[in-house]
């Protein structure tokens, strides 16, 4: 009995060896299945494309703060309002401004009659040379013909000395007369009343005051939606604090952190799929690479890494990479991003052509507005009829008193 229970028992124990033979086997038959899989899944797609979800979406904020200090009498749009461009966001009090138009009015009007007296003054002074020559010729020969009479006691010696003091009077006074017109002819040679110094002046003047009363005015510089507004009415603003921020949505990328190990294959112009945690994994955008970053993030810290000192332990980098999406307009008008949403990147690596760096200066602005640009259109219209209206020119001096101010 006790030769057939230990028989029984070596049975069982190779019996459980065999069934953990294959087992082990079967385990290292399914891991080299999966290295395999996996070698051939990188070595054919993998490889060629590079991930990660260290992303977040980036845009334009453009601050938007007063030119000229000025208290606050209007606030035309709130946060998350959609604002175009040349709307006017935030209006200031013009009544200081509109004063000192006034008065740059006057002034311009009084120059400009001033530098017309000068060039009047020009033809009285010749006018008055004219006539000193006239007297010295005159004045010329009473003393010559004295002269001579003197001599033979045809005159008396008092009425020599009388002409001969008129004649040097009357030589002198043209000289005077003569130094006068050179002072005024240094005043308005080369010039009109219109382009003269002192007016150029005094339009400068207007235009600035011009200027100012339109800076009371504030526009929305781009088309966007209003963020992080701190203006109140009432409040004293002034150029040194933003009042409000707007952002363009159609002006945002995705910055993709990328480890340092990711980029060797990676270039300018790769096309690239992008997923937002904010709509889910259904709604991809599609974009390319539009540029590598000149540095890590941590390059650019206040307080970049001293490695130099101190124990050091090696600590794989990101760089930056900006993704910009195509199609954009459409794209985001249906499925619009926020600023500072997550993202999820994959760049395709299949084309290596392109280059890693950028290699030529954008030649166009790569942002612009034009709601500034025709702020003085109003002014040069101004200056022009106040000048008309005091330069002699026409007779309707009332054509200056009626003009359009900006308000």
């Amino acid at each position: 009995m006790a030769d057939n229970d230990n028989a029984s028992s070596k049975d069982s124990s190779q019996r459980k060896s065999g069934r953990r033979k294959w087992y082990l086997l079967g385990l290292a038959a399914i891991f080299i299945v999966a290295g395999a899989a996996y070698a051939v899944y990188y070595f054919t797609v993998a490889q060629f494309y590079a991930q990660t979800d260290d992303a977040y979406v980036k845009g334009n904020r453009i601050e938007l703060t007063p030119q000229i200090s000025g208290t606050v009498t209007s606030i035309a749009a709130d946060d998350t309002d959609l604002v175009h461009a040349g709307d006017i966001v935030v209006r200031l009090d013009p009544t200081d401004a509109r004063n000192s138009l006034d008065a740059a009015e006057a002034r311009l009007a009084e120059t400009v009659r001033s530098v017309h007296q000068l060039y009047a003054q020009v033809a009285e002074q010749q006018a008055i040379i004219d006539q000193r020559q006239s007297t010295l010729a005159q004045a010329k020969r009473d003393y010559e013909r004295d002269r001579r009479l003197v001599r033979a006691n045809g005159v008396t010696r008092q009425a020599f000395e009388r002409s001969r003091a008129t004649y040097h009077e009357d030589r002198a006074a043209l000289s005077a007369a003569r130094h006068k017109l050179t002072e005024l002819k240094a005043q308005t040679d080369g010039t009109t009343v219109r382009d003269h110094p002192r007016v150029k002046q005094a339009e400068s003047a207007l235009r600035n005051a011009y200027l100012n009363l339109q800076r009371t005015k504030i526009p929305a510089p781009v088309t966007g939606h209003i963020a992080q507004r701190e203006v109140q009415v009432g409040e004293r603003v002034d150029p040194s604090k933003p009042m409000l921020s707007i952002v363009p949505s159609n002006q945002v990328w995705v910055d993709a952190n990328f480890k340092e190990t990711d980029l060797a294959s990676m270039r300018i112009g790769q096309p690239v799929t992008v997923t937002s945690d904010f709509y889910g994994s259904n709604v991809t955008y599609h974009g390319h690479v539009a540029g590598i970053s000149a540095g890590t993030g941590s390059a650019f810290e206040l307080l970049p890494p001293q490695n130099a000192t101190g124990n050091w332990i090696k600590i794989v980098r990101r760089v930056p990479v900006r993704i910009v999406l195509d199609n954009q307009h459409h794209a985001l008008d249906k499925y619009p991003l926020r600023l500072g949403l997550s993202m999820s990147v994959t760049v395709n690596l299949h084309n290596t052509s392109g280059p890693r760096l950028s290699r030529e200066a954008p030649k166009e602005p790569r942002y612009r507005t034009e709601v500034y640009q025709h702020r003085l259109a109003g002014a040069n219209q101004l200056i022009r009829r106040i000048v008309e209206a005091n330069d002699g020119s026409t007779s309707n001096s009332a054509a200056g008193t009626s003009h359009t101010k900006g308000s």
